[in-house]
């Protein structure tokens, strides 16, 4: 048995376009989007892919999925749009940056100058009246300034100096004192010294020092021996 003519033509291309009738897209739109879903879950699976789908129906209801999370996928997609961007335009920026701060400081530069040189008396003439009243305000209060830390600079020293002139007289007096001392204790030492001298040593009046003292004792055992004895 052969088969019919309308399986041997199989299925007809569906005409993309939108349908008209309010059911029948309802019912597609439920069809798809669960193959749609299904599809983004196989893909993250397979392909270890980072998916996110989200879908919102004709009457505004919203579907979605994500193998990790939708925000964060949003968010890396953001990142990635903005970094290629920008990849082109990197340098170029950069070059415009910097080349802004250098004009930037070499306007600093050219003022401190100028200022440094109206500071010294120089190059007056470009200053207006107002200008030159403010540099002679600004130079009095510096010489204020400048003046009071040289007179506290200038105390600190007297003081120093003050108290170390007092420091140095203590130890004068305490030095004068120890000389006279010393010159005492040399005086009585030298007078010692001269009594000693006045009195030389003789041996010869040690000897007859114990010569006396002998005849004394001499004298004594005599006049005890020619003593009566007493009888009791």
């Amino acid at each position: 048995m052969s088969d019919s003519p309308q399986r041997k033509m199989g299925r007809g291309k569906i005409e993309i376009k939108r349908i008209e009738n309010t059911t029948n897209r309802q019912v597609t739109f439920c069809k798809r989007r669960n193959g749609l879903l299904k599809k983004a879950y196989e893909l993250s699976v397979l392909c270890d892919a980072e998916v996110a789908l989200i879908v919102f129906s004709s009457r505004g209801r919203l579907y979605e999925y994500a193998n990790n999370s939708v925000k964060a996928t949003i968010d890396r997609y953001k990142k990635a749009s903005s970094d290629s961007s920008n990849t082109g335009s990197t340098s170029e920026a950069n070059t415009q940056f910097y080349q802004q701060e250098a004009a930037k400081l070499r306007v600093q530069i050219g003022n401190l100058q100028n200022s440094n040189r109206n500071m010294l008396g120089e190059s007056l003439s470009s200053l207006s009246v107002k200008d030159l009243k403010s540099l002679e305000s600004k130079l009095e209060k510096g010489i204020s300034r400048i003046r009071s830390k040289k007179n506290e600079l200038l105390f600190a020293e007297i003081e120093y100096m003050r108290k170390r002139e007092i420091d140095l007289h203590n130890n004068n007096q305490l030095l004068r004192a120890k000389i006279a001392e010393s010159e005492r204790n040399a005086n009585m030492m030298g007078g010692e010294f001269e009594l000693m001298q006045s009195h030389p040593y003789d041996p010869r009046d040690f000897f007859q020092f114990k010569l006396i003292i002998v005849w004394f004792e001499a004298l004594w055992l005599v006049d005890y021996k020619e003593r009566p004895i007493s009888a009791d």
